[in-house]
């Protein structure tokens, strides 16, 4: 494959992008973006948590863990579930009756702006 061809694939990938994000975010909050305006319907909440906790990287390196450590990755699947579940069950109702999008507003909300910055630090420093 020629250079310029893999360049031009990477262009439109992003472009078409950049147009979708366009086209669908007239009129949209920083609010509806986080709760989907309440109006989301429950598979695609569902698909979107799958996706947001996979990644590229994951995807292709899964497969090599699985085989080299005996299955002893299920143990993170199953974490996967069960936090799914807390998340759903403790998490979600609050952020319901407070009117909060994520966990940054509540940390703000409860104790203070203070906290929530340094949360967001330290998980800004944590990943990065």
């Amino acid at each position: 494959m020629s250079p310029l061809l893999i360049i031009s694939c990477i262009g439109l990938y992003f472009g078409g992008l950049l147009l979708i994000a366009y086209l669908t975010s007239k009129n949209s909050t920083a609010e509806s973006y986080f709760s989907g305006n309440h109006t989301s319907p429950w598979y695609a909440v569902a698909f979107g948590m799958i996706g947001d906790s996979l990644s590229g990287v994951t995807y292709i390196s899964v497969p090599g863990k699985v085989g080299g450590a005996n299955f002893s990755y299920l143990q993170l699947v199953l974490g996967y579930f069960v936090g799914y579940f807390i998340i759903s069950k403790v998490l979600l109702p609050i952020y319901y009756k407070m009117n909060l999008v994520s966990i940054y507003t509540y940390l703000e909300t409860r104790f203070g702006r203070h906290t929530q910055k340094q949360a967001h630090s330290f998980l800004y420093y944590l990943v990065f």
